[in-house]
């Protein structure tokens, strides 16, 4: 699965699947490598997380001969995160022929909070 990511901005920031059905996808990132100037976790690498697993849970759900497209995103950061990684589960809210929607919970290695982003994406034939 990671592989597909090669080159890629989820494999630049290192992102790892660890489960991926079109219900639900896990998946985790180093915070190392991923902070704004303050050393804390960047709001934005959350985001690239949450859409990443999010996108890859719509793309299943779309099957064969189709894609998903993210158009939205929105994201509550809760809390800081200084080290280690922060683990995000993407589970499907919606799941229908032309759109899906996950809701996504990013944690770090306490199991705290980190933020709370939705997704949703459109499914569109391959070109």
């Amino acid at each position: 699965m990671n592989g597909a990511w090669e080159g890629h901005l989820p494999a630049r920031m290192g992102i790892e699947i660890a489960e991926a059905s079109a219900e639900r996808v896990v998946g985790r990132m180093p915070v190392e490598g991923n902070t704004q100037p303050y050393g804390l976790l960047h709001g934005g690498a959350s985001c690239v997380l949450a859409e990443s697993l999010g996108s890859f849970g719509a793309a299943l759900h779309a099957g064969k001969g189709r894609v998903a497209v993210g158009i939205e995103i929105n994201a509550t950061h809760h809390r800081s995160v200084t080290s280690g990684h922060v683990t995000a589960v993407a589970t499907r809210v919606h799941g229908g022929r032309t759109i899906a929607t996950y809701g996504i919970e990013v944690s770090d290695d306490a199991g705290r909070a980190v933020c709370t982003a939705r997704l949703t994406c459109m499914l569109i034939d391959a070109r």
